[in-house]
């Protein structure tokens, strides 16, 4: 059993019960250490509910985990040393480094955005113009509040982002 499969086993018994792995790949995590900058080798998990950071160390483990519905948005790239992911939690930025084989890779990065796509739900749709140049039919106060509330609280529950509540709330005020 390789090194990855052997952390895989470790974390499981963190996970929550009935919590699938759908995939894991090995890498570092860039962590502060008693005030210092450390890389913690370890891998990095995606789960049917959440990302998780696993690390092994003396004396016990570090773990650290993202829900898909927290994740506001993601970044990877590929340098020599292999692959890497920024993840935007919370406003939180985590970065994992040096993601290897390149396949598990994939398997994980696939999986989130599956994952991801899932979770988030697109803004209400607007109505539809009937012509090419039909005008903008002012929007009732009543209907515009009720939609503000509805999409406040789906940024509330970390289904849009902040910055997606605020570029529709100006939309629909611009409306009316």
């Amino acid at each position: 059993m390789g090194k990855a499969e052997k952390l895989v086993e470790q974390a499981r018994a963190h996970l929550e019960p009935g919590e699938q792995i759908a995939a894991a790949v090995m890498g570092a995590y860039e962590v502060k250490i008693m005030g210092n900058d450390s890389i913690r080798n370890g891998v990095l998990i995606a789960t049917d509910r959440r990302i998780v950071f696993y690390a092994k160390r003396l004396g016990g483990f570090d773990m650290e985990s993202f829900p898909y519905g927290n994740i506001s948005s993601f970044e990877h790239g590929k340098t020599m040393m292999g692959h890497h992911v920024n993840l935007f939690a919370s406003g939180n930025n985590v970065h994992v480094k040096w993601l290897q084989p390149a396949e598990d890779f994939t398997r994980v990065i696939d999986h989130v955005k599956r994952a991801m796509s899932s979770k988030h739900q697109p803004f209400p749709p607007q109505a539809p113009e009937t012509g090419h140049n039909a005008p903008r039919v002012p929007a009732q106060p009543n209907d515009v509040l009720e939609t503000l509330r509805k999409l406040g609280e789906l940024r509330d529950a970390g289904v849009v982002t902040p910055a997606e509540f605020e570029l529709k709330k100006a939309e629909l005020l611009a409306r009316l």
